[in-house]
């Protein structure tokens, strides 16, 4: 199998990974907005995620050469592995709670600040433990004040959210006439229209400028989420949950591939990285296969009901919903090889993720659009303080011993 051996080669694995992990939430928020189910979303972007996982342990896990002490894929799957095994299940199901919630978060307090949020709580919990999992390998006296940086970021990114949602107020109170009803139809005088007279056609109203009081009317009529007039705490809930998982994750997938508990048998080598990342996606699927067929039939958030036949049925944005998967499989499974080699607290520098993400919510979303001057403050704040962050957490890798 393939080995990232170098300071180097793990390196670029997490740039790499970082510019996966930042690109596929992008997507799944595309489609929201356009109003396609989170719940056909997830079960697509479910199967390509297990398909990368796949993809990774037949190549990678399969090349060159193996030995008793570092076998291939398919050997190890015959082996007495199990408690680590169940590590790496372990790490699979919080992933999957992790990115389930957020795919809700991001409607409510939007892509930017859910990123961050969860991001910067993943790396205050799980670098911490990832720090004395991986024996102190990464320099302590550079590796904690890059936490306490993310930690900063996550004070920013809740007064950045507050800022934007009191802009946005502002916005649509300064809008003459025009109101939003509880099923996301818009009166304007007279005229009211409806979510379905903008998704069939019936009425065509002009395209909104990003960042004005009708974007926003405009986008709440047709994404799938309807948010205004819900509180800010229901998103942010979600946030703080959402972080918590994403911070268990790697800790449990370290367990798995280093056996720092001793739970293996005398003689029963390690999982590869590829190994665990297999059984990694395989709980992941199963669990988000679970839930999200649940929720096609008991939705959350008054959301539509929906069942198995529609879900076939529905090819809108389909495609787009399996390159995110893809994206997020690959980009896993990088951040794991270059975990192994630096140390996985290190890996945790692809946290800065939100910088991605934050460029495409500007770029494509309209996010801060004609904002106030305290929201970009906020905002610059922010960005600048995970920049900080990964260039001081990067320079904590160490050099894990064979």
């Amino acid at each position: 199998m393939y080995v990232v051996e170098s300071k180097g080669g793990a390196m670029s694995c997490m740039l790499l990974s970082l510019l996966f992990l930042g690109t596929w939430p992008a997507i799944l928020t595309l489609l929201e907005r356009r109003g396609r189910l989170p719940q056909h979303t997830f079960l697509d972007y479910t199967i390509t995620n297990l398909l990368a996982a796949v993809i990774i342990a037949f190549t990678f896990g399969e090349f060159g050469h193996t030995n008793d002490g570092k076998p291939n894929f398919l050997i190890q799957l015959s082996q007495n592995n199990w408690p680590s095994v169940l590590f790496a299940m372990v790490g699979g199901v919080v992933l999957c709670l992790a990115n389930l919630s957020t795919q809700y978060a991001w409607a409510f307090v939007g892509l930017s600040v859910t990123e961050v949020i969860t991001a910067s709580i993943t790396v205050v919990i799980g670098t911490t433990l990832n720090y004395f999992l991986d024996d102190k390998i990464n320099r302590a006296e550079i590796l904690f004040p890059g936490v306490a940086c993310f930690l900063i970021a996550v004070c920013l990114g809740s007064a950045l959210h507050a800022s934007n949602a009191k802009d946005n107020k502002e916005k649509l109170n300064k809008l003459q006439g025009s109101q939003v009803g509880g099923n996301g139809s818009i009166s304007n005088g007279s005229k009211t229209i409806s979510k379905n007279d903008l998704e069939y056609g019936s009425s065509k109203p002009e395209k909104a400028k990003a960042g004005t009081a009708s974007f926003l009317i405009e986008l709440e009529s047709r994404r799938s989420i309807k948010v205004f007039g819900r509180s800010t705490v229901i998103g942010l809930s979600m946030c703080l949950f959402s972080g918590i998982c994403f911070s268990l994750f790697s800790p449990a997938f370290n367990l798995a591939t280093n056996d720092q508990w001793n739970t293996l048998d005398d003689g029963v080598p390690h999982l590869s990285v590829y190994t665990a990342f297999f059984y990694f996606s395989c709980s992941c699927f199963v669990i988000a296969i679970i839930l999200n067929i649940t929720f096609l039939y008991h939705p959350a958030f008054n959301l539509p009901k929906s069942s198995i036949k529609a879900y076939l049925n529905d090819w809108e944005g389909r495609g787009w919903a399996f390159l995110a998967g893809f994206l997020c499989g690959f980009g896993n499974g990088l951040e794991f090889m270059g975990g192994q080699a630096a140390g996985y607290a290190a890996a945790d520098a692809v946290q800065a993720l939100p910088l991605v993400s934050t460029f495409w919510g500007i770029l494509f979303f309209g996010e801060y659009r004609k904002s106030s001057r305290r929201t970009y403050v906020f905002l610059v704040g922010m960005l600048s303080m995970f920049i900080v962050a990964v260039g001081v957490l990067m320079a904590s890798s160490g050099h894990r011993k064979n």
